[in-house]
């Protein structure tokens, strides 16, 4: 069983290439600060985006550097179920010690299909390999039901654990019922984790975040004090950090020539954007990625401004490891230049 806080590894770019001595030390910086595994090649982690060969090549170099220091989950997940076999392979071959498996995007399977002709054939390929199901049908269209979360945890070992980003409380309730008081829920969304956690009908183990790749230490003391029971404690920094969790998604008004629009900034345009301002290594999205608005990249400087004002100890861990001052990076702005368009 797969618990504690994971973090959704940000993959850094120098001009389009896997820029691997940032990758490291992102790893590094991750580890350092006690999170209990890294997830290589996520959503986070522009896998969409990523050739097969750069794919595999992230995770391995994700894997050598956990070995022995913490678990290594490897994206392999796909709307293709050969292709997700394969890459599996790879990440076994290479010494990762669990697979996230998303729910195959686009084509959109039932949880019938889904359950028997993806994650089924995955499970009995690597029985000795934990397998996670990913449910965001926000991105994929398409969703696992608990139920067959439940047949695949009575008929497979190596499948008790799973990633839940459906935003649903109620499906969450659902999968707990189904599937016992050993399943293992993972939190995918930062915003929701304490309640997740601190739910009886729920009771999550923890979280793969996106913010633990700027704030490590806080989303682990989070987990951490959960799972010891102190509540308070540990709202107290869920209130610190929360500012930052809403980064995931960053919504703006848009003036056109035809009218205002909404601009919807998805994970990770805005994470990257922040880790670049305070100097740790990002690289620019891929494309059809781009840049934030000018109104969106103030909502970053706002939003980081406030916490490093209000709770300084959320960015020290990132000030420490990567050298950099946090009120000159935010309050500088050659630091910004090419984050964002000029005009819409």
């Amino acid at each position: 069983m797969i618990t504690g806080s994971h973090t959704a590894l940000i993959t850094p770019f120098k001009e389009n290439a896997v820029d691997y001595e940032g990758l490291g030390k992102l790893a590094d910086f991750q580890i350092q600060n006690g999170i209990s595994g890294i997830l290589a090649v996520g959503t986070t982690g522009e896998s969409p985006t990523l050739a097969w060969d750069e794919h595999n090549g992230v995770i391995e170099s994700v894997a050598l550097k956990t070995r022995n220091k913490c678990l290594c989950i490897a994206g392999t997940g796909s709307n293709n179920t050969v292709e997700s076999i394969e890459a599996t392979r790879h990440a076994v071959d290479v010494g990762a010690d669990a697979v996230l498996l998303v729910d195959p995007y686009y084509n959109g399977p039932s949880s019938l299909e889904i359950r028997r002709e993806y994650i089924e054939p995955i499970a009995k390929s690597f029985p000795g390999t934990q397998l996670i199901p990913y449910i965001i049908p926000g991105r994929t269209g398409a969703q696992m039901l608990p139920e067959d979360l439940a047949i695949l945890k009575d008929n497979f070992s190596n499948v008790n654990t799973v990633k839940e980003a459906t935003g649903n409380m109620d499906n969450m309730k659902r999968t707990r019922e189904c599937c016992g008081p050993d399943y293992s829920i993972l939190s995918g969304d930062d915003p929701l984790t304490f309640q997740m956690m601190t739910d009886p009908q729920i009771k999550a183990s923890g979280v793969i975040s996106v913010a633990s790749n700027i704030a490590p230490k806080a989303v682990v003391d989070i987990v951490r004090l959960i799972q010891e029971g102190k509540q308070k404690e540990a709202k107290s920094i869920v209130d610190a950090v929360e500012p930052l969790f809403q980064l995931v998604t960053v919504k703006t008004m848009e003036k056109t020539p035809y009218g205002e629009v909404v601009c919807r900034a998805r994970n990770p345009l805005a994470i990257k954007t922040l880790m670049a301002i305070l100097g740790m290594p990002s690289g620019p999205c891929r494309k059809p990625l781009g840049k934030m608005t000018k109104n969106g990249l103030d909502k970053i400087l706002a939003t980081a401004r406030m916490i490093q004002r209000s709770h300084p100890q959320i960015f020290k861990p990132a000030a420490d490891f990567f050298n950099i001052n946090i009120e000159e990076r935010l309050n500088t702005p050659v630091h910004w230049n090419g984050l964002y368009y000029e005009d819409y």
